[in-house]
């Protein structure tokens, strides 16, 4: 069972890298979100059922890829981490439970929507101006992509009694 789960496991994480590689590097996605996540996650449950398989370059310990060339590198000022996924009311129901253990047991309201793919990105401003577009990629250090953000419909400029400093985190999503 420990053998058949480790090839399984070794499978699992290079045909994961070479997912990641061809989005990540090439720009060209070569499996569905939805198939992806099915891999990662049965890549998760292998590694927590057999805690010994989990090794630290292994695709579930990561959360993008290498910065592309032609960008400046931009270092984030706290960690950008991806959003995890509740693809069935199971897990969103125990999402629920651990965010209201975080909270105190807090009443609070939701609002779920579906997962759109897009770009993360973290927009940084200084005085209310829009200073830095950054890209989410490993999650400690991004991409620059200040100018082409500058290209769609992102608030220049704050209203007044915006923080000195001022870092907004969400997707880029740019419908067909």
């Amino acid at each position: 069972m420990v053998q058949a789960a480790a090839k399984r496991a070794e499978e699992l994480r290079r045909e994961i890298n070479t997912h990641n590689h061809s989005y990540y590097v090439l720009d060209d996605s070569t499996i569905s979100d939805a198939d992806y996540d099915r891999l990662l996650q049965e890549l998760r449950n292998l590694e927590s059922e057999f805690p010994d398989l989990l090794t630290p370059d292994s695709p579930t310990q990561r959360v993008g890829g290498a910065t592309a060339d032609g960008f400046t590198q931009v270092t984030h000022s706290a960690p950008m981490l991806s959003l995890g996924n509740a693809p069935n009311r199971e897990d969103l129901e125990n999402w629920l439970s651990r965010t209201k253990g975080l909270a105190d047991d807090a009443e609070f309201q939701l609002v779920c929507e579906l997962k759109i793919d897009g770009l993360a990105v973290n927009l940084t401003y200084e005085n209310g101006v829009f200073i830095q577009g950054a890209t989410r990629r490993d999650g400690a250090v991004g991409e620059d992509v200040t100018q082409n953000l500058r290209t769609i419909k992102t608030p220049l400029l704050l209203l007044q009694g915006a923080p000195d400093r001022l870092e907004v985190r969400g997707e880029v999503y740019l419908p067909s």
